[in-house]
């Protein structure tokens, strides 16, 4: 669900770069043939560039330390859910294995009635762990907002002396471009500029 939102805004910012590359592009006028089209353009003596930079996702996610911290929390909460599934199925296997010991003192009646018990602890733990779960990625969600929506802001404040007319985002799983220039990549000021800020 995350990448597919980054690949829509990605997807979106390209149209918008080409909308804004036709919008304000010099005037062509074409009609030599069937199907041609037309475009007229407003005057751009008023654009003088488009500036354009990028940062590195990657980088922002291991160097920023806000964003480590929470990713850290977590981890570690994710192992806690583990730890509790994995002890709760080792106590069930032990109860298990203790009653088969009793061999053949076991009714049949006894028997029924342990699996019936079984079943139903062995519906229980998955239950807790799937709810457990749930609530943390639902803690994760919450917590990417919080971070996307500071990004937001610093980039924001970051942009008022900069002026770029756009800054992507790129990294494993979501580079899009074909070709980057890395005199356009300001991931180090943007890591710098979010850990003095997030302190």
């Amino acid at each position: 669900m995350k990448h597919l939102s980054i690949v829509l805004n990605v997807v979106l910012l390209v149209a918008v770069v080409f909308l804004y590359y036709v919008h304000f592009s010099h005037s062509f006028n074409s009609s030599t043939g069937p199907g041609s089209v037309n475009f007229k353009f407003h005057d751009t003596s008023k654009c003088d560039r488009i500036s354009v930079a990028y940062v590195e996702l990657d980088s922002l996610n291991n160097n920023v330390n806000f964003i480590k911290q929470r990713k850290k929390e977590l981890d570690a909460e994710q192992k806690v859910i583990m730890n509790e599934y994995e002890n709760a199925y080792r106590s069930m296997t032990q109860m298990r294995d203790d009653f088969i010991k009793r061999g053949k003192n076991i009714t049949q009646q006894e028997a029924e009635a342990f699996q019936e018990k079984l079943g139903i602890q062995q519906q229980q733990i998955e239950q807790v762990k799937q709810q457990k779960t749930q609530q943390l990625a639902e803690k994760g969600a919450r917590i990417m907002g919080d971070m996307q929506s500071k990004l937001k802001d610093f980039m924001n404040e970051y942009n008022k002396n900069k002026k770029f007319t756009m800054i992507f985002t790129t990294g494993t799983g979501l580079d899009y471009f074909l070709y980057k220039d890395v005199s356009l990549d300001i991931t180090s000021e943007i890591v710098k500029g979010l850990n003095e800020k997030m302190k």
